[in-house]
C-alpha cells in the first residue's frame, strides 16, 4: 500500500478504520460522511488559515471526516481519495445521495426561482446536486436553492469529448490547488475535464503521469489531440498534433499555444519533456 501523505488517512495519532492492521496509529475511526456545503473549500495540509492548498472540494462533494479539532476537519475526499484539512463551517452533515451535476463552468444556486434572485453560492463544474422539485426553468437543490436546469444533467451523463471540456476553460485565471471556473491549475484542468467525461483522474500531475491511460514515448512527435504531456510538475493536454491546452504560471491563466513554443520555454527552467500519456478512452 502507498504511503503517500496525499492518499493515506493515517497522521500517527489517529487513522481511519479500515487502515487497522495496514498502518500503525495510537486510534482508529470511523469516517463520518460530510458534504461540502458551499462552493468550493480548499483542502490544507495543516490545520491552519496559512498552510499550504492542495485542492479543492466543491459544492456537494462526500468528505469523509475522521477529527474535528478547533474547527478543522480532517479528513479523505470520496471523489480523488485526498486527504487533508478543511474548515469544519465549510461542511454540512451528509443527508441525501446527489442526483445531478454541473455541467457547465460556472453556475448559480439562487435564493429563489427567478433569474433576478440573490444569488446564495457559486457553483463550478462536477459539483454534486440533489435535485427535489422543479419549478419552472429551474430545479430545487434540497435545502440550498435553485439553479436553472439548463446548468445541470443527472449524475452520470457524461460529456463525450473532455478536450472539448477542457476548452470550455480557455482564459480561466491560474491558481495554485484550484479546481474552479473562477481559477485552476493544470492538473485540475485535467482533472475537471476528465470528470465531466466519466473518467478517473487523480489530483495530481505526478499521479496523472503514473495512473492515467497507456504511456507513450516522451517526445514532442506522433502526438494527437487528448494526450496529455507532462514535465515535472506540471501536465497539459493536447489539442491537435501540435497544440497544446494548459493552466499555467506563465500566462497566469489557462492557455492554448504550440507545444513547441511551450516546451522550449519550460525545459530553459524546469527540464524537457518526462511523460506522455494516452487515456485509454483514445486507445480504442
Amino acid at each position: 500500500m502507498s504511503d503517500d501523505r496525499r492518499r493515506l488517512a493515517a497522521r500517527g495519532d489517529i487513522a481511519a478504520g479500515h487502515l487497522k492492521g495496514r498502518v500503525e496509529a495510537a486510534r482508529f475511526v470511523d469516517a463520518r460522511k460530510f458534504q461540502v456545503g458551499v462552493g468550493a473549500v480548499p483542502l490544507l495540509r495543516a490545520a491552519r488559515d496559512r498552510a499550504p492548498v492542495d485542492t479543492e472540494l466543491l459544492f456537494g462533494e462526500i468528505f469523509s471526516v475522521y477529527d474535528i479539532t478547533d474547527g478543522w476537519a480532517w479528513g479523505q475526499a470520496e471523489r480523488d481519495g485526498y486527504v487533508g484539512y478543511v474548515r469544519e463551517d465549510g461542511l454540512t452533515p451528509f443527508a441525501t445521495p446527489p442526483t445531478h451535476m454541473i455541467a457547465v463552468p460556472r453556475g448559480f444556486l439562487l435564493a429563489e426561482p427567478d433569474v433576478t434572485a440573490r444569488m446564495r453560492h457559486c457553483v463550478s463544474m462536477n459539483s454534486l446536486l440533489t435535485v427535489t422539485g422543479e419549478q419552472d426553468m429551474f430545479c430545487a437543490v434540497s435545502s440550498s436553492g435553485w439553479v436553472h436546469k439548463d446548468h445541470i444533467v443527472p449524475l452520470e451523463r457524461y460529456a463525450s469529448d473532455f478536450v472539448a471540456v477542457a476548452a470550455l476553460f480557455l482564459g480561466v485565471p491560474y491558481l495554485w490547488g484550484g479546481r474552479t471556473s473562477l481559477g485552476i491549475d493544470c492538473s485540475g484542468l485535467v482533472q475537471t475535464a476528465m470528470q465531466r467525461a466519466g473518467l478517473i483522474c487523480p489530483r495530481d500531475s505526478d499521479m496523472q503521469a503514473a495512473e492515467i491511460g497507456t504511456a507513450r514515448p516522451a517526445v514532442a512527435e506522433g502526438l494527437r489531440r487528448g494526450d496529455l504531456v507532462f514535465w515535472r510538475g506540471h501536465v497539459g493536454i493536447m489539442l491537435d498534433s501540435e497544440n497544446l491546452l494548459h493552466a499555467n504560471a506563465h500566462h497566469m491563466c489557462v492557455a492554448r499555444e504550440p507545444l513547441a513554443q511551450a516546451a522550449l520555454r519550460i525545459a530553459a527552467g524546469d527540464g524537457g519533456i518526462v511523460a506522455v500519456r494516452r487515456p485509454d478512452a483514445l486507445c480504442r
